[in-house]
């Protein structure tokens, strides 16, 4: 698989969008490219922020104004039930 070729999968990757073979593919020329695994990890992050970004907007309104006791439980829940998650959803195939 080329570069070119596999840019056009790219989006479908990260998204488990790919028929098993297209997935082979992609993971081989995974393995031979640093740029293309850059580019992978580079999706995840961004799909995870959007992530965080539309659960942070679903912020109750009565929550809002004891934001910052909100955010500690948060913080600590993330880290004790979702820090291994995230180092999972960022590793490379």
């Amino acid at each position: 698989m080329t570069c070119k070729e596999q840019v056009a999968l790219s989006s479908d990757y990260p998204d488990g969008q790919l028929s098993f073979r297209e997935k082979l593919r992609v993971r081989h020329h995974l393995m031979l490219c640093p740029i293309r695994r850059r580019l992978i990890r580079q999706m995840r992050l961004m799909r995870l922020m959007r992530l965080m970004r539309a659960t942070l907007s679903a912020i109750p309104e009565d929550a809002k104004p004891d934001l910052d006791s909100f955010a500690e439980r948060l913080v600590a829940k993330l880290r004790k039930d979702l820090l291994p998650l995230v180092a999972v959803f960022l590793e490379t195939d």
